[in-house]
């Protein structure tokens, strides 16, 4: 990236930049030495910023700028202070820019799912995942894009999916412990292990934060029928704007209410939408669990009737088949979902024999934080 010209604005409080391929980007004084890198700003080890905003004269502006090709040289006022910034970085974090994205956009890094991904699920075996950098990021990478991957090879026996999420981050523990038991028998002795499928749905939404990954590993499936099955909520809500915006809007616009009380001094609420945007209208998340839901009591009663029916409509999009991705596990399988986007359910099976999984949470700004390591250690394996 080469810097063609550079020009002063307002009397040094901004400047315009004009790349080589004619593009341009307008910066502020103040942005810019707030955001200097050089040592006495940024820690050269760790990258975090030394001074504060308050170091910085109330009245910056900028005396002199001098283009040098593949670097801006800066001279500021009132305190003199000289730094220079690499083309590259500032093209990469150009903040001159119009957009107008459409409420609930995702990123590029995102990619929504029906039931076609059920011929390309994204696996990786637990050794290759050890061994070999460039295939963990690639699961990883899978993760990021599609909220859900599926490994293999590891021991089937109690906590062996710890070794999985030490791969990237660590055991989210709550008050369910490091793992929990997901125990079903066909003729179960107690009705907590029963064989009953369960509706897609996104875990603990009475927590907030929600554990944002979940990880649920095979012990044992000896049973017939008891598919895994995952929806992809960000499908789900993209199929529901298309077909009720309004519907959507509701359900973004008043949040709902979740608890659990199934255990003695616990008792987890919390109040967020079903549909959880980000200021720049991003979507962010989805929380869906009939199981948990609250009586809710934050929507107006002009509203409640229209709310339920979104609310019934997209339960509705969630159920149908061509959303759906279903697979059987097998002792040593295990499979991961970002719980803040994919719903996982399980199909009801009788017969003889049981199914043993084990869960447990992780968080995702831990995978993200490896995957970016990896992919800066190893470019080539950055998708």
């Amino acid at each position: 990236m080469v810097i063609k010209s550079v020009n002063l604005l307002q009397e040094g409080q901004a400047l315009a930049i004009t790349w080589s391929n004619g593009k341009t980007a307008r910066f502020h004084a103040i942005w810019l030495r707030d955001n200097a890198l050089d040592p006495e700003t940024r820690s050269a080890s760790n990258g975090q910023r030394l001074v504060t905003l308050l170091d910085c004269p109330e009245n910056t502006r900028i005396e002199s700028a001098r283009a040098e090709e593949q670097s801006l040289a800066l001279r500021f006022l009132p305190d003199g202070k000289e730094v220079s910034f690499p083309a590259a970085w500032l093209a990469e974090h150009n903040y001159d820019r119009i957009e107008n994205r459409p409420k609930g956009w995702t990123g590029e890094a995102i990619s929504r799912w029906g039931s076609d991904l059920a011929s390309a699920i994204p696996t990786v075996d637990l050794a290759a995942a050890k061994n070999d950098r460039r295939a963990l990021a690639g699961w990883l990478g899978a993760i990021r894009r599609c909220g859900f991957a599926v490994m293999t090879g590891l021991k089937p026996e109690s906590g062996a999916l710890l070794e999985v999420a030490a791969l990237f981050g660590y055991v989210r523990e709550t008050n369910y412990g490091r793992w929990f038991e997901v125990r079903s028998e066909v003729n179960p002795v107690n009705l907590a292990y029963t064989g009953l499928g369960l509706q897609a749905h996104s875990d603990n939404p009475y927590r907030d934060p929600v554990p944002t990954l979940q990880l649920l590993a095979c012990l044992e499936n000896s049973a017939e029928g008891g598919d895994s099955k995952v929806v992809d909520g960000f499908k789900a809500l993209e199929i529901l704007q298309k077909e009720a915006p309004e519907h959507f809007d509701l359900l973004a616009c008043y949040p709902a209410r979740f608890e659990y009380a199934g255990s003695d001094g616990i008792r987890l609420r919390a109040k967020r939408p079903m549909v959880e945007l980000g200021p720049d209208r991003e979507l962010l998340g989805l929380r869906f669990n009939n199981r948990s839901a609250a009586p809710f009591t934050d929507i107006p009663f002009d509203d409640m009737a229209t709310y339920y029916a979104a609310y019934r409509h997209l339960a509705e999009i969630i159920e149908r088949p061509e959303g759906e991705v279903t697979f059987k596990m097998k002792p040593g399988d295990l499979f991961i979902v970002d719980n803040t986007r994919v719903l996982h359910a399980r199909k009801g099976f009788s017969g003889t024999g049981s199914r043993w999984l084990q869960g447990c949470y992780a968080d995702k700004d831990d995978l993200l934080s490896t995957l970016a390591a990896i992919e800066e250690e190893l470019p080539e394996a950055a998708e």
